[in-house]
């Protein structure tokens, strides 16, 4: 072989070594963060099920003015209600808070953490249930009767409380019966042995809240009608356009000024 060819093999062997280094040391930066990800171009830039950053607001409903906003780089709203919520009680220097959310920002801790707070939360669960998909009851059609810390089933049968265990991080408590064999309707409730159904240790937080909506569905209209319309506005605005900059309190000071500029213009 050449010694010229053999020269430039060994050049670019060094550089793969060389690139190899590079990445192990990208790689072990990566998984000290929190969240095992790094971004070489932005570093608050994280994966996300779109491209860029997420932006939120809260909007008062009876003027109609954002009265705060955010810039968040993680991949969904699920952990940004009590955030949002406790940024426009401040602004509006308020001790109690009624807000209307979507079924995105819903999460059992961040409901608790605004019950905890002062802030009185409606919005809709996401359908998740797999047995509703599926044409079977689902875990709504199961009533809690609090007074005997029991479920009653469609079929009218009680599921009494087995256990407690932990899943996820939450404490949940398990119910079902044993009479699901000899029952009529079991083909539209389960396929296995028994329903069994799970019960978080702060459920009633969540039965508060879908009580609310019960209530007062419109609430649901209200919060299309004061929260899209203003980003309908900005996006047109923009051009319906992306944040065309790098570091999120570049993005942040970006996204404020259209939010002034909606107020004052």
């Amino acid at each position: 072989m050449p010694e010229a060819k053999v020269e430039r093999l060994k050049g670019k062997i060094e550089k793969l070594k060389e690139e190899i280094v590079r990445l192990n040391a990208i790689n072990a930066e990566m998984m000290k963060s929190e969240d095992k990800q790094i971004s070489l171009s932005d570093p608050d830039a994280r994966s996300m099920a779109t491209s860029g950053k997420d932006t939120g607001i809260a909007v008062d409903t009876q003027h109609h003015l954002i009265v705060a906003h955010d810039v968040i780089n993680v991949g969904s709203d699920r952990h940004q209600l009590s955030n949002m919520a406790g940024q426009a009680r401040a602004e509006m220097a308020v001790e109690t808070l009624e807000v209307v959310a979507d079924r995105g920002d819903y999460d059992g801790e961040e409901l608790r953490a605004c019950e905890q707070a002062g802030v009185t939360v409606t919005l809709p669960k996401p359908l998740t249930s797999g047995a509703k998909a599926a044409g079977r009851f689902g875990k709504q059609d199961f009533v809690y009767v609090s007074a005997e810390d029991i479920y009653r089933c469609p079929a009218g049968e009680r599921l009494i409380y087995r256990f407690t265990g932990q899943e996820d991080g939450k404490m949940l408590r398990r119910y079902w019966t044993t009479a699901c064999q000899g029952c009529g309707l079991k083909a539209l409730c389960t396929t296995g042995p028994e329903r069994r159904i799970a019960r978080w240790e702060h459920e009633a937080v969540l039965e508060k809240v879908q009580r609310r909506l019960d209530q007062d569905p419109n609430k649901i209209t209200l919060r299309c009608q004061a929260a899209e319309h203003p980003f309908g506005t900005i996006k047109a605005w923009m051009g319906a356009t992306h944040f065309l900059m790098q570091r999120r309190h570049k993005v942040g000071k970006r996204r404020s000024a259209p939010t002034f500029s909606r107020h004052t213009g």
